[in-house]
């Protein structure tokens, strides 16, 4: 059977024609023809047909400013269209690969090998009970695109959906292509570029939207294929638990981000619970219409009966209505009460669900009786795919994680208390963690938080938000706001601390309740070495060990990659990460707690990114608890959960992820390694960490790095509501890992992705090592295979001939010192690559290949254009504006920002 009408080549060229039509409709038959001639030279030298780029450079030196705008437009629209192509081509091999068979990486793979590895229904459904995936949207600023850029881009992929999916006529053939043509008629004719920076608000409905109406709707499909799966080989019944949490930092998280103010927060939560409501009544009322079984035809047990009877004495009137309306439809009855109850959870009338779980026991009473009735299937189709809904997003649509600097609480405490004349401040730590203690455990409170006479500003702030907090969870309930990360954390008082002022507002209520789960984020390299330091003396300490058991004993540590990567370089901080990530396992295993590590990952390969899956495969098994969480951030965001089929097959992997390395780690708890290996990334480590950080320390670096990327564009770009720097200090330290990378990216030198790789290798094999370990290590070990693909995938899309454009834009003796250097160290990463996965290109999948050699001739002259606008001392205000464009063109191009 032949499911698709089409394939990317014929997407790739018709949407290129599409976009010349336009561009010469909309500008003229002038700016058309230099685009042409762009392109087609950029593809010439690429494909070894030119020698130099110089007939592209010709072209570009002889525009005027708004002829640059123009092109820089037309390569910008390029690539968000074909990068649609190449959506719908996931798609496609998503559906084709579920129609032949077992699709890799899928639930029914998962299910499969545990089967065939012997496990019984018994030990599936326990390694099912251990896992639970919370992935965590943020609002970090990558995102380059407008929302009105994104919503006509969404309409373009659905004219290519209905063209390549359905089977259509000519005549709505024509009408479709007709749409296709308008909506890019309407994108070029609206502004890329925003002219104001998103405020919070922004971003928070950014990710509201892909809950709302992406993962609201595909979330029980995952469920659905999990549970056709197990039917398959399985014949005895296996229950399935909640497998999902979605969480969101958007509209929480105020670390470095003076915007998100409390009335955000609030205005979050209630947008939220707002918008998962109604979705809720409509579901009940679409159930209402399939479940009109006559109370003849059915039995309902007594459980139904007797929860129908109690809603009926708690909405007497409503039941009235019911009754009149549904006189013998007892489904229908109970629907229209629940429907009701749905309604007064925010409101001021009584008989409205206390909480989610409410609901879910009147749904499952519901799915019970049809099963009881021989309905089964009428359960499976309507009612338990409700359940999972209410089961993923509660009442809040997304659990919100609030999120400060440690120095905020620190700072905060130290002057609340100073009123009382005692010197936080001029406290050591054990100090500060004993008064922090006596006072947790003590009955009543030490200060008055409504208090704030004589703070600073900062100070206030913390203590407000803590009092909101306790409003937050009475008013939307626990679960919608019930956590709290410590950035920076690197002690334990910075722990108790949060727990301290949570205390002081009821949150905390020792021994017995803590509505919070307290989060330190250890990110520096000094954190991570102290682990044990840090979290065993909390285990220890006495106010902790109640918070924790109040907790359920799990802890939860946030591992940040972006800062340790930026600090230590790629290999030096991903052995840190990994080796702390088993530190940490030990530690919580000495104690009998449950850990569950949060992942700050980004996008890019430097931050964390890569293949979601791939990740959590390569985690240590001591690590593998079952509950994991990571970070979602700025535009793999869009490109994980814009589109449904993608959505499901994203959830779809890192369940099969996270299942099999559940499995793996209950049959093997402790993941052994031969000592050589541990022995070559101790020895390869350090000199990386040695050679990077003299990099970062060498003068003129940082003036360089200024000079040599658009870092001063990117810092004035409207992307995000945050500041791209933490204060006004011109230092690498002091800016934030994102604009880090994503300069880095534009000049096409991803030195965050490899820089230091061969210094530190090299000192392994001059020091006796050979290069057949390292091959060895590739080929049997997860940590070291992912982490050379993910660099692989970052020296591929490194291009030294333009990141030489860029260098060329610094001081001479700047550019001398410094590009041969990272020259030499890229050459040298490649080389020793190559021999260790013994292969003849950087890249492993033959489609990334083709994806790079897509978009490389069309990058580059954006790459030439920004920088010949940035060599320029004074820019006109269109000229400003094409430099903006072109930032986002190449974010497009190279599909990543930071």
């Amino acid at each position: 059977m032949t499911l698709h009408a089409r394939e990317i080549n014929q997407d790739v060229r018709e949407l290129g024609e599409l976009l010349g039509d336009v561009l010469e409709a909309q500008s003229s038959t002038e700016a058309f023809e230099i685009v042409e001639r762009t392109r087609v030279s950029s593809i010439e030298y690429r494909r070894g047909d030119a020698e130099t780029r110089e007939e592209v450079g010709r072209t570009l030196d002889r525009l005027n400013p708004e002829m640059q705008d123009i092109v820089a437009r037309a390569f910008t629209t390029y690539f968000e269209l074909i990068n649609l192509a190449e959506e719908r081509e996931r798609v496609r091999e998503t559906r084709e690969g579920s129609q032949e068979g077992i699709l890799a990486d899928s639930v029914e793979e998962a299910v499969h090998e545990l089967a065939d590895r012997g496990a019984d229904a018994e030990e599936l459904e326990s390694v099912l009970n251990d896992v639970l995936i919370q992935p965590t949207f943020t609002a970090h600023p990558t995102e380059a695109r407008r929302k009105t850029v994104k919503a006509k881009l969404r309409s373009v992929a659905q004219d290519l959906e209905m063209l390549d999916e359905r089977r259509l006529t000519d005549r709505e053939e024509a009408r479709v292509e007709r749409d296709l043509a308008s909506e890019v008629t309407s994108l070029w004719q609206t502004p890329q570029v925003r002219e104001r920076r998103p405020e919070v608000t922004d971003e928070a409905l950014n990710v509201q939207w892909y809950l709302e109406n992406v993962l609201f709707e595909v979330i029980d499909e995952v469920y659905d294929a999990l549970q056709n799966a197990i039917d398959d080989r399985y014949d005895e019944d296996v229950d399935v638990p909640k497998l999902y949490e979605f969480r969101s930092w958007a509209g929480s998280d105020r670390d470095g981000n003076p915007f998100v103010t409390p009335e955000v927060t609030e205005e979050t939560l209630e947008r939220q619970r707002d918008t998962i409501l109604p979705l809720y009544r409509n579901k009940l009322k679409e159930l209402s219409g399939v479940l009109s079984q006559d109370a003849s035809n059915i039995t309902t047990d007594d459980t139904f009966d007797e929860r129908l009877s109690e809603h009926k004495e708690r909405l007497p009137g409503v039941a009235s209505e019911a009754e009149e309306r549904y006189p013998d439809e007892p489904y229908r009855q109970k629907l229209k009460l629940m429907r009701e109850s749905v309604l007064r959870v925010s409101d001021v009338r009584q008989g409205g669900y206390d909480s989610p779980a409410d609901l879910l026991k009147d749904l499952r009473s519901i799915a019970k009786s049809l099963r009881d009735n021989n309905a089964e299937v009428v359960a499976e189709s309507h009612v338990d795919p409700l359940i999972r809904k209410v089961d993923t997003f509660g009442f809040a649509l997304a659990s919100l994680d609030l999120r400060d600097h440690r120095k905020m609480h620190t700072d905060a405490i130290a002057e609340a208390v100073d009123r009382q004349g005692i010197d936080y401040a001029g406290m050591d730590e054990d100090e500060r963690a004993e008064f922090l203690t006596e006072a947790i455990t003590q009955e009543g409170p030490v200060i008055d938080m409504e208090d704030t006479t004589g703070l600073s500003d900062d100070a206030a702030r913390v203590l407000r938000r803590f009092r909101k907090t306790a409003d937050w969870q009475n008013e939307f309930g626990v679960d919608a706001i019930d956590t709290y990360a410590i950035s920076w954390c690197e002690e334990p008082s910075h722990v108790l601390e949060v727990l301290f002022l949570a205390d002081q507002v009821g949150i905390v209520d020792l021994p017995g309740y803590c509505g919070l789960d307290i989060v330190p984020l250890l990110e520096s390299e000094y954190a991570l070495s102290g682990a044990r330091r840090i979290m065993g003396t909390l285990f220890e300490n006495e106010a902790y060990e109640m918070a924790l058991e109040a907790r359920n004993g799990v802890q939860e540590i946030m591992l940040g990659y972006s800062d340790s990567n930026k600090e230590n370089g790629f290999l030096a901080a991903n052995w840190s990460l990994y080796n702390n990530q088993k530190r940490l396992a030990d530690i919580t295993s000495d104690f009998d707690v449950e850990m569950r590590l949060f992942h700050g990952r980004g996008g890019s390969i430097s931050r964390g990114g890569g293949p979601m899956n791939d990740a959590m495969l390569a985690l240590p098994n001591e690590t593998v608890t079952g509950q994991i969480k990571f970070t979602e951030q700025g535009e793999a965001i869009a490109e994980k959960y814009a589109n449904h089929d993608i959505a499901e097959r994203n959830l779809e992997q890192m369940l099969n992820a996270q299942v099999r390395a559940r499995h793996n780690a209950m049959e093997d708890p402790v993941e052994e390694i031969p000592e050589e290996w541990r022995e070559a990334m101790e020895k390869s480590a350090p000199a990386a960490r040695e050679e990077y950080q003299d990099l970062l320390q060498t003068d003129g670096f940082v003036d360089y790095f200024e000079q040599a990327t658009p870092i001063t564009v990117i810092e004035n770009l409207n992307m995000g509501s945050r500041p791209a720097s933490r204060s006004e200090d011109r230092s690498v330290d002091d800016l934030r890992a994102i604009p880090w990378v994503f300069s880095w990216t534009q000049a096409r030198c991803i030195i965050p992705g490899w820089y230091s790789i061969a210094t530190g290798l090299n000192a392994y094999l001059e020091d006796g090592g050979d290069i057949e370990t390292l091959q060895e290590m590739y080929e049997e070990w997860p940590f070291f295979r992912t982490k050379v693909d993910n660099a692989s995938l970052a020296l591929a899309r490194t291009d030294f001939d333009i990141a030489e454009e860029y260098a060329d834009l610094a001081d001479d003796d700047l550019r001398g010192r410094i590009f041969p250097r990272l020259k030499a160290e890229y050459d040298e990463t490649v080389d020793l690559v190559l021999d260790i996965t013994q292969r003849d290109g950087l890249l492993s999948r033959e489609w990334l290949e083709e994806n790079l050699e897509r978009r490389n001739p069309y990058v580059d002259p954006l790459n030439l254009l920004q920088v010949r606008l940035l060599a320029q001392s004074h820019l006109t205000e269109t000229e400003k504006r094409t430099l903006r464009l072109t930032v986002q063109g190449i974010a497009a191009g190279m599909k990543n920002t930071g």
